[in-house]
């Protein structure tokens, strides 16, 4: 990891447009700041309507933002153009959270990997050979790229993702929940190849989730977003055993236990510190 960030957020504001006539638009991040340096994973984690899908669509150009800056490799982003953000696509990617959703169902395989390689000049017979190496690389079989998604698993289509994320060979993936709609043994199967693919590559992830285990699972620091705002960032291991915020501490309590008698004593516990700080997290 160099010590100059490779993604830099600096209070960074989003509004959304009020609802009605002549409605005041709605502020959903309040000067929001975090880095992500090369070769790093950092966890943003909050639950449902805390900013954090908002800080990266932000950063992807999907959302506009009303203050603040975005620089990705030392390079101002924040209201970067089209032409500019195609450009941007060699370095920058994505993998969403539904894998039923964000694969085209009409195309094989074959031809949803070799699309971004396309676009970037690769010629058609080198993406061929580079897809049949980007599905080695999540643990696909080479016959693959001729099925449709619709012929894989959720944990299969997601690893369908995350090989489209990787073609062009990208400095940084966003990572928006992208095991939340996958059963607990697809997601461990899956955070565990993410971490072997950056091991393998030094790919850095921006990883948003609103569970603390698979953040504590992937990240090296953790960055607690609540409504709009930062309250707590620091090491993996420190903030994901030892918070130090109320809110992160009612996250880690609201984390499900196999002890029943365990599990209880959690319940009354996120409870006290909801009625000291405010609303329980769900």
């Amino acid at each position: 990891m160099t010590a100059q960030h490779l993604l830099d957020i600096s209070e960074l504001r989003v509004a959304f447009p009020g609802r009605g006539f002549r409605a005041r638009p709605h502020e959903v991040l309040h000067g929001v700041s975090l880095s992500v340096g090369e070769g790093e994973t950092v966890g943003l984690v909050g639950e449902s309507g805390s900013g954090k899908t908002t800080i990266g669509r932000a950063v992807l150009g999907l959302a506009a933002p009303s203050g603040g800056t975005v620089h990705f490799q030392g390079k101002d982003i924040t209201h970067a153009t089209g032409k500019e953000r195609r450009a941007l696509a060699r370095d920058l990617q994505v993998v969403f959270q539904d894998p039923y959703s964000s694969l085209n169902p009409s195309l094989t395989v074959g031809d949803i990997l070799s699309e971004p390689l396309v676009v970037q000049g690769v010629t058609a017979r080198e993406a061929r050979a580079q897809v049949a190496g980007l599905l080695d690389q999540v643990g696909l079989p080479k016959d693959a790229a001729e099925r449709l998604p619709r012929e894989f698993s959720g944990g299969q289509r997601q690893r369908v993702a995350i090989a489209r994320a990787l073609a062009p060979a990208p400095r940084l993936i966003v990572c928006d929940e992208p095991v939340s709609a996958l059963d607990l043994s697809t997601q461990a199967r899956v955070l565990d190849l993410l971490v072997d693919i950056q091991r393998r590559t030094s790919v850095a992830y921006l990883f948003i989730s609103h569970d603390l285990a698979v953040i504590r699972h992937v990240s090296h620091r953790v960055s607690v977003i609540r409504r709009g705002e930062i309250v707590e960032t620091g090491s993996a291991g420190r903030v994901t055993s030892a918070p130090e915020h109320p809110y992160t501490r009612q996250l880690l309590l609201a984390a499900p236990v196999a002890d029943p008698v365990a599990q209880r004593r959690r319940r009354v516990e996120r409870q006290r510190l909801a009625a000291a700080g405010g609303a329980e997290v769900a």
